[in-house]
């Protein structure tokens, strides 16, 4: 592969692929509602030359290469938006009120657009396919599993997978390649709802109620418990209410009071996630009877924790350093080695089949990108898309020549 020929074309599509995910960002959509996004990317990849295929609920699919024969790489973009309101301020903000791409995945479908067009002009030079995988319901961790239901995975068989996403708010500057190692890069999450039901009435008379607020608040700190008490020292697991709402009025006691939150471990097996399910049923049931209440727990959404295969990530890094140089770093010289807390529902492949995971940073600190991913605020420099789409290209390319 020319590798300076691939950076001067990559680099030429950059005008086209910020016009691409600039309007991606205008209309955001999320889960797996997304059409308009869908569309576009059905489209290009038509006028590329492709014959994409629709997977799944709203997932897209296409091959590159399979001139030669080889083995199969994934290379997944996912599409979906958040709920939220942005308050970014840039041209090109959101026109859908309440929701935002906040997490940058309109920049990894512009991105993995230009690397299908860079493959498409050397398919003649792919030693096996690349798959491209356009993907909806990161966000709600439903979509990955959605599309290796729909056969994702197969036909051609994937050998090996790969995601790039970029990250905003860094203390480093835009265009950097974090590359994760072999082992896990990223925990499980699952997320649960627990609803406590009381006895309403007027505040005057709480001994005429039974407070379901009590019950809860008592809950929650109970809960804490499970990681200082309960965990093995070598054991992590993350349990987090993110939102308790109860009551409509300051002088009535309510029925019901609930509590959402995430669970989040690195354990592979998720024994751990196990053991923090059951003790939570345990001590809701126990609390709640204690204040004469009821509970219930209810959980969903699971995500497992991101496996990364070390020789792919080597692999990966190689062609990073080829392609960049001194802009590939580690990802464990920022992390010092540990999981991260955020999750990836990109981690259903990787309990499949060898993957890697990338981050490009878009945005530091230090050039006024102060904040980060899911934040109403946050700005991404799309002027790195193009180094994404090279990325992307000669990771592929460099792993199937490998391992034709």
């Amino acid at each position: 592969m020319n590798t300076q020929q691939l950076l001067a074309e990559a680099q030429a599509l950059q005008p086209t692929l910020a016009e691409l995910r600039r309007t991606i960002h205008r209309h955001p959509e999320t889960g797996f509602d997304l059409p308009v996004t869908k569309a576009l990317v059905m489209e290009q990849l038509t006028e590329m030359g492709y014959t994409p295929q629709e997977m799944g609920r709203c997932g897209v699919v296409a091959l590159a290469g399979g001139k030669k024969p080889g083995r199969t790489i994934l290379l997944r973009a996912d599409m979906d938006a958040l709920p939220m309101t942005e308050e970014a301020d840039v041209s090109y903000c959101s026109e859908i009120p309440g929701k935002m791409h906040g997490c940058g995945h309109d920049m990894h479908t512009a991105m993995l657009l230009g690397a299908a067009k860079l493959l498409k002009a050397r398919e003649d030079e792919i030693a096996g396919t690349v798959k491209l995988e356009f993907q909806p319901a990161e966000e709600i961790f439903q979509g990955s599993p959605d599309m290796i239901q729909a056969g994702l995975l197969e036909n051609p068989k994937v050998d090996a997978a790969m995601m790039l996403h970029v990250t905003a708010g860094m203390p480093m500057p835009s265009g950097m390649f974090l590359v994760a190692g072999g082992g896990i890069s990223s925990t499980s999450c699952e997320q649960y709802h627990i609803t406590v039901r009381g006895k309403g009435g007027h505040g005057s008379t709480p001994h005429e109620s039974i407070d379901p607020i009590t019950a809860a608040a008592h809950m929650h700190i109970a809960l804490q418990e499970i990681n200082s008490r309960e965990l093995e020292g070598n054991q992590f697991g993350v349990f987090t209410t993110g939102r308790f709402e109860a009551g409509k009025a300051s002088n009535v006691i309510p029925d019901t009071a609930e509590m959402w939150g995430t669970i989040r471990t690195t354990d592979p097996e998720n024994a751990v996630g196990a053991l923090i399910r059951t003790r939570m049923e345990q001590i809701c049931k126990g609390i709640a009877a204690a204040f004469r209440c009821e509970a219930e727990v209810t959980f969903f959404d699971f995500c497992p924790c991101m496996m990364i295969d070390g020789t792919l990530a080597a692999s990966a890094m190689a062609s990073m350093r080829t392609l960049f140089g001194e802009a590939a770093i580690d990802l464990s010289v920022v992390s010092g080695g540990k999981a991260g807390g955020g999750s990836e529902d990109f981690a259903f492949v990787s309990h499949h089949v060898p993957t890697v995971s990338m981050f490009l940073t878009a945005g530091s600190k230090q050039d006024g990108y102060e904040f980060g991913q899911h934040h109403p605020q946050v700005r991404f420099d799309d002027s790195v898309l193009w180094r994404g789409s090279a990325a992307f290209v000669h990771t592929a390319m460099n792993w199937l020549a490998e391992n034709c």
